[in-house]
């Protein structure tokens, strides 16, 4: 546990302030040439007084433009496919995050509709395939690592108590980054990894009470995994239940959050992902989730923050 926390702490803590300091400086991300070709686009009359200011004078405290300079990806839609960046980036505070989520939810739970239009149909069938394809597989794969101490280690590091603390960990960093550096997109960053993951919770809790699969330590030794589904008691807000995995909606949400909003970095997306999975996969070995539970609550985590939360609010 020890361990496990100080790492993602340390990452956390010390990537924060690096890709803080390459926002705030527009010539770290772009040459003097494409700065030039900016300030003469349609839109961007105040790109020649930011370029002529001083790093110190950009500061923090002159967001909008260098939001919109620096990384113009904040609203999650890139800035050349919208003439007016900065109607997109719509901040989220505390104070309309519950509107925001409701907002949300609304687009999430008509998305059948969209499905009913002819919409959006490949991705939909990939995902009911790769959820029905594993499902098919559970009872084997489990049977397998119950006869197998091969992640016993990689078990008690990857707990349950642990990858959820390091969930939690990595927004209310950024969070309180910007708060101490007064850094308002590290702020953004931190409340729209929490908008993320609350979008992708509600959904999700749905799911488990209607499901009601056992857990697969719940299962029976005696048991062949087989006979899973509306056997568990679950409580209201789906504790209990199997299906999907809570831990990967979470993580994956918080990570989409964070790549998209720093993807110029390369190794950011590498990283976060490389992490949402490594936390995703745990959940199997402990027989915490079966391995369709794992794969559909990540592509919940990643597709409602990567088209939802993080769409563009302009309109």
């Amino acid at each position: 546990m020890i361990r496990l926390f100080c790492c993602a702490l340390l990452f956390t803590w010390l990537a924060a302030p690096a890709l803080h300091s390459q926002e705030t400086n527009p010539q770290a991300a772009e040459s003097p040439q494409e700065t030039a070709s900016l300030a003469t686009l349609p839109g961007t009359a105040s790109m020649p007084v930011v370029s002529s200011l001083t790093q110190d004078d950009l500061g923090d405290s002159s967001d909008a433009s260098t939001d919109v300079a620096d990384d113009p990806q904040g609203s999650g839609a890139p800035a050349q496919n919208n003439p007016n960046p900065a109607a997109a980036d719509q901040p989220v505070t505390w104070k309309n995050l519950p509107i925001r989520v409701l907002g949300d939810q609304k687009l999430i739970w008509l998305f059948p509709l969209h499905l009913a239009q002819g919409q959006h149909l490949l991705p939909a069938l990939g995902t009911i395939a790769g959820t029905g394809g594993l499902m098919a597989a559970d009872a084997h794969i489990m049977v397998h690592l119950r006869d197998t101490t091969a992640f016993h280690e990689y078990d008690e590091i990857f707990s349950g108590t642990n990858t959820g603390v390091v969930t939690a960990l990595i927004p209310t960093t950024f969070y309180l980054y910007g708060l101490v550096h007064k850094s308002s997109y590290a702020q953004q960053t931190g409340l729209l990894a929490g908008e993320a993951y609350l979008d992708s919770a509600i959904p999700e809790v749905v799911m488990k009470l209607v499901s009601r699969r056992l857990r697969p330590s719940a299962v029976p030794a005696s048991n062949d995994f087989t006979d899973t589904f509306f056997k568990s008691k679950v409580s209201v807000f789906g504790k209990g239940s199997s299906f999907p995995s809570g831990h990967a909606a979470g993580i994956f949400s918080v990570a989409t959050v964070v790549s998209e909003r720093y993807r110029k970095h390369k190794w950011v997306p590498w990283v976060m992902y490389g992490l949402a999975g490594a936390i995703s996969f745990s959940r199997v070995p402990t027989f915490a989730h079966f391995p369709s539970d794992v794969f559909l609550g990540a592509v919940l985590g990643y597709t409602i923050t990567r088209f939802d939360v993080l769409r563009d609010r302009s309109h």
